[in-house]
């Protein structure tokens, strides 16, 4: 189908483009990063961005960082990533938060404000500790833990432990005991979990992925296959050197002599042996979605130097990729994953192009299930009409254009870094592909849908 109304103009001074991206390795969850703070992941990244770019922070206008976790002692993590980089203190910088696409939000953001002539250089990426995001006790234990905190004698301490255990020893017995119950008031909750849990609808994420493999009949082994290819595609993008190229080093605290250089999560020896024993870990009876054919929980960060064409032109650098669009849309929070569905047709009319145009196109693979279901809805007619009031099929995905050197399910989720993550891995295969055109688009826990279109520079 054709959802464009003309082709992209001739290079203008007021394109956005973007110079050059960098990020850290990810990790899986409570492994290599774990002890690395968001805020100085981020600082690696844009402190190696600066330094390949030979920008002078006294240029850059302002910094915008995804992040969900909102760690409390960087609250606005972004201003603080920005100081400890070396951004000076009159510069401005701001966290913004959309779920998954956090880090595509703070891109988005730069290309509006230098668009608008608001700004002309603008550091975009994110950061996310998934590792430390934190326990949530009740309303209960942190009263107790309050009164504790301010009491001024043993009489007033001995009330405060009193009120923390329930003023009595069955209460204390109840904290030891196995029961559920018992040990509620005092059992903390799990902020990723509940972060990862839909409030509208309340399912978490995996049980909308269950949701889509059911209503597309997508096969258990359909999604192994799927996350094998992701692995074996990441691992040869290791071996080969391509994933080096978009990756700065992370010394580990705190004597900082180990020092991690590639991703920690893309298997070389996975096999559809290892993957078929796994079990559904979100419907144990009849699902199909496991550990290995979804993301895991990462920690990583990345960055993107963007700006207008007539800075990069007065400040001497050459552009590797202009934002020709970038585009949101709602739907079904209980059908997240389709979210890629519903924006990419907007960032396509936006930037003049069809889908056929692309010749890459990096498409977040939360679980192998969403991923799939996405590439049946782009291709069904009946769902562009029903669901986008379109007259046919958006278009047929080539699963050779499609995530070519793995995805997130071998690579990791970051939440608050993946959207500027999937934008620097487009631009740089982009490059080496010689492809004009370029799709990186992602679901959003929530039920929406982010996708942006890049043109290579040459």
């Amino acid at each position: 189908m054709s959802t464009s109304s003309q082709k992209p103009g001739a290079p203008h001074p007021r394109d956005v483009v973007i110079v050059d991206g960098i990020r850290t390795p990810f990790a899986k969850a409570d492994t290599k990063l774990k002890n690395v703070h968001p805020a100085e992941l981020g600082r690696v990244a844009l402190k190696e961005l600066l330094a390949r770019t030979g920008v002078d922070p006294n240029v850059v206008d302002e910094v915008i960082v995804g992040n969900t976790g909102n760690p409390s002692d960087a609250v606005n993590i972004g201003r603080v990533v920005a100081l400890n980089a070396g951004i000076p203190q009159r510069t401005s910088a701001h966290t913004v938060h959309r779920n998954c696409a956090s880090a595509l939000e703070s891109i988005s953001t730069g290309f509006d404000k230098i668009k608008a002539g608001m700004a002309e250089v603008v550091v975009s990426g994110g950061t996310e500790s998934m590792s430390q995001m934190p326990l949530i006790y009740s309303k209960e234990v942190t009263k107790a833990i309050g009164a504790l905190g301010g009491a001024k004698s043993p009489v007033q301490q001995i009330a405060a432990l009193a009120g923390l255990f329930g003023a009595d020893m069955k209460a204390i017995a109840g904290l030891l005991t196995t029961s559920p119950m018992a040990r509620a008031p005092y059992k903390p909750r799990i902020s990723i979990v509940e972060g990862l849990t839909d409030p509208f609808v309340g399912k978490n994420m995996g049980e909308t992925a269950e949701l889509l493999a059911k209503e597309w009949n997508l096969s258990r082994r359909e999604q192994d296959e799927f996350a094998l290819s992701s692995h074996q595609k990441a691992v040869a993008a290791q071996k080969n050197g391509v994933m080096a190229q978009e990756i700065v080093p992370v010394y580990l605290p705190p004597d900082f002599k180990e020092v991690v250089e590639a991703d920690v999560g893309p298997r070389d020896g996975q096999s559809m042996e290892a993957l078929s024993k796994l079990k559904p870990i979100f419907d144990r009876k009849t699902g199909t979605v496991t550990a290995g054919n979804a993301c895991p929980i990462t920690d990583g960060a990345a960055m993107v130097m963007v700006m207008s064409r007539e800075k990069a032109t007065q400040l001497g650098l050459k552009p590797k990729a202009r934002i020709l669009s970038y585009a949101f849309a709602g739907l079904e929070p209980e059908r997240m994953g389709l979210g890629p569905v519903y924006s990419t047709p907007i960032a396509l009319r936006r930037a003049g192009i069809d889908f056929s145009d692309l010749g890459v196109i990096e498409l977040n693979e939360a679980f192998a299930a969403q991923v799939l279901a996405c590439a049946r809805a782009f291709e069904s007619d009946s769902f562009a009409r029903e669901k986008l009031d379109l007259p046919k099929r958006v278009g047929s995905v080539d699963m050779s254009k499609l995530n070519i050197n793995g995805g997130a399910i071998a690579l990791g989720h970051p939440v608050g870094a993946t959207g500027t993550r999937l934008v620097l891995t487009l631009m740089k295969q982009m490059q080496r592909s010689n492809q004009e055109f370029g799709l990186a688009t992602l679901c959003i826990g929530g039920g929406q849908g982010g996708a942006m279109i890049l043109q290579l520079e040459k």
